[in-house]
C-alpha cells in the first residue's frame, strides 16, 4: 500500500517523479536532496538535478542582462488607455510622476557594446532613454531606433566596457508545453522573473501590421513589456510584448513577439537604421467559405484582393479587386500571413510571377516588389484613439469582438457606401457572447444601447459599461443598402 501511494506521489511530482521512481526500483529513497539506501547503509550522496527543482543557473546568468528602461521626452505624457482596448504594458508607477516620462518598460541586451532590445510602445515619442541594469548602473543613451509595425526598437548604450549580454534563440524549435521563463520589471519592480509554459504559437491578433506572437501563461504585467522570454537553455525566444487582459493585468495571456520575427528587424535596424520591406500595395482579406464558392475555388485556401492602390506594384502588374492570390514567386500562400512573410522575403526590384484566379480561370502575372513607403498600412480613420497601435484594433473581451475604426479604405473593401460612419467588426471570438448574437466580420455597429458610436473607443467603452444580464442592444448592419437592425448581447454571466 505504501509504495502504491508514493508512486501516485511520485507521478504527480512530474519530473522528479521518474527520478524517484527509478530510485525505488534500486531499494532507494529521497531524503533532502540525497539519496540513500533502505539497507546495507548509506549510499554516496547523489544531488537531484537543478533542472528538476530550480531555474536559479539559467537566472544567474540571464539577470545581468535584464534591464529597465525610462523612455523621457520634451512635451506631455501618454495618454492613458480606456476599458475595452488591447492592454499593452502601461508606464507603471512612473506614468503621471513627470509629463517628462512617456514610457517604461523592461529590455535586454545582445551585445557586449551595448545593444538594448525593447518594444516600440516603450520609447514611442521618446528623444531620451534611461537604462538600468540590474546591477544599479545607469546609461542615458538619444540612438533610439524603431520600427513601429512590429513594435519593436533597440537603444544603443555607450559604455567604455562589455557588458553582459544574451543571445537569440530559434523561436521556431519550441513547442507548446515546453517551460519558459520571463523577466522584467513589472510595476518597476525591477529583476522579476516568472515562469510558464508556451500556451500557443503563431497567434496573430491585428495589433501591429506584422505579427508573429508566442502566448504563454508566464505572468507578464506591465513594466514587463520588452523584457525577455527565455528557453530553459537561456537563449531569448520572444520579447514580452503585450497581455490580453479585462483588467490590465495579469490573467493568463500572455503574448510575446518570436525571437526569430525579433532577430531579422534587429539586424535590419542595426544594419540600417531603419527596416526596408517590399510591399504589393494591395488591399487583401482572407478567402472564406463564401469568397471560395464566389471565386469558384475547390477550397478555402488563397488571399481575396479586396483593392488595388495606384502606382503600387501590385496595379503595375495588373492585379484587380476580385482577383485571388494563390501563389508568389513559386510558393502556395493560403492567407495574409503567409503572404506577408513571403514578399518580406523576396528582393526589392526583382520581377516574379504571381498566380491568380480571376473568373475561375488561372492567370499568370508578372510583378516587381518595390520598397514598401514608411506610411504604409498605419493609415487611421477619424478619432481612431490613441495608443491603441497597428491601426486601432480593440480587442472588447466582454463580446468577444475585435473592432477597428471603419476608414475609407476599409468602407471600400467591404462595400460601404461612401461616408457611412461607425465600427466595423473585424473578428468575432469562437463561442462568444457576440458570435452567440450571431454577429460577423464586416458588420458595422453605429450605436450601443441607443447611443451612436464613431470609434472603436466609443464603442468598447459602451460595450464595457453594459449589462449582459440585462442585455446590450447594438444597432447594426451590414454592407450594402440594407436596413440597420439591433442585436443584443446576453449572457447569464456578466463578465
Amino acid at each position: 500500500m505504501k509504495r502504491s501511494i508514493l508512486i501516485v506521489a511520485c507521478l504527480f511530482l512530474g519530473g522528479l517523479g521518474t527520478y524517484v521512481a527509478q530510485s525505488m526500483m534500486q531499494g532507494k529513497f529521497i531524503t533532502g536532496d540525497t539519496v540513500a539506501a533502505t539497507a546495507g547503509g548509506p549510499a554516496a550522496a547523489t544531488p537531484i538535478p537543478k533542472e528538476l527543482t530550480s531555474y536559479r543557473e539559467i537566472v544567474k546568468r540571464v539577470l545581468p542582462a535584464v534591464v529597465s528602461i525610462e523612455a523621457q521626452a520634451k512635451g506631455g505624457a501618454r495618454p492613458k488607455r480606456k476599458p475595452g482596448e488591447m492592454q499593452l504594458p502601461e508606464p507603471g508607477p512612473f506614468r503621471d510622476e513627470e509629463r517628462s516620462k512617456v514610457g517604461f518598460g523592461s529590455g535586454f541586451i545582445i551585445s557586449p557594446k551595448g545593444v538594448v532590445v525593447t518594444n516600440n510602445h516603450v520609447v514611442e515619442g521618446a528623444d531620451l532613454a534611461i537604462v538600468t541594469l540590474w546591477s544599479g548602473k545607469k546609461y542615458t543613451s538619444r540612438t533610439i531606433k524603431t520600427d513601429p509595425k512590429t513594435d519593436l526598437a533597440i537603444i544603443q548604450l555607450d559604455s567604455r566596457e562589455l557588458l553582459p549580454y544574451m543571445e537569440f534563440g530559434d523561436s521556431d524549435s519550441m513547442e507548446i508545453g515546453d517551460r519558459v521563463l520571463a523577466v522584467g520589471a513589472p510595476f518597476g519592480l525591477t529583476g522579476t522573473v516568472t515562469q510558464g509554459i508556451i500556451s500557443s504559437k503563431g497567434r496573430s491578433l491585428r495589433v501591429n501590421m506584422y505579427e508573429d506572437f508566442l502566448q504563454t501563461d508566464a505572468a507578464i504585467n506591465p513594466g514587463n513589456s520588452g523584457g525577455p522570454l527565455i528557453s530553459l537553455e537561456g537563449k531569448v525566444i520572444g520579447i514580452n510584448s503585450a497581455i490580453k487582459s479585462r483588467t490590465g493585468g495579469f490573467q493568463g495571456v500572455g503574448l510575446a513577439i518570436s525571437s526569430n520575427l525579433g532577430k531579422r528587424i534587429v539586424d535590419a535596424l542595426l544594419r540600417d537604421g531603419v527596416v526596408r520591406r517590399g510591399y504589393l500595395g494591395v488591399g487583401i482579406r482572407d478567402v472564406d467559405e463564401e469568397i471560395a464558392k464566389e471565386a469558384k475555388l475547390k477550397e478555402t485556401s488563397g488571399i481575396l484582393v479586396t483593392r488595388t492602390y495606384p502606382g503600387a506594384p501590385g496595379a503595375k502588374a495588373g492585379l484587380k479587386r476580385g482577383d485571388v492570390i494563390v501563389k508568389l514567386a513559386g510558393k502556395a500562400v493560403k492567407d495574409s500571413r503567409e503572404l506577408q512573410t513571403v514578399v518580406a522575403g523576396l528582393a526589392l526590384g526583382k520581377a516574379v510571377d504571381i498566380e491568380v484566379t480571376r473568373e475561375g480561370k488561372m492567370v499568370t502575372l508578372k510583378v516587381t516588389i518595390e520598397e514598401q513607403p514608411s506610411d504604409f498600412g498605419t493609415a487611421r480613420g477619424p478619432e481612431p484613439g490613441p495608443g491603441a497601435p497597428g491601426g486601432a484594433a480593440l480587442i472588447v473581451d466582454k463580446a468577444g469582438l475585435v473592432i477597428t475604426a471603419l476608414t475609407p479604405e476599409l468602407a471600400e473593401s467591404l462595400g460601404y457606401a461612401e461616408g457611412a460612419r461607425g465600427v466595423v467588426i473585424i473578428r468575432v471570438v469562437a463561442r462568444s457572447v457576440a458570435g452567440a448574437a450571431g454577429l460577423k466580420a464586416g458588420t458595422l455597429i453605429l450605436s450601443v444601447n441607443r447611443k451612436p458610436v464613431t470609434t472603436p473607443r466609443q464603442a468598447a467603452d459602451a460595450i464595457e459599461d453594459g449589462s449582459l444580464k440585462s442585455g446590450i442592444a447594438l444597432q447594426v448592419r451590414g454592407p450594402g443598402a440594407g436596413a440597420a437592425r439591433t442585436v443584443t448581447l446576453r449572457s447569464t454571466e456578466d463578465f
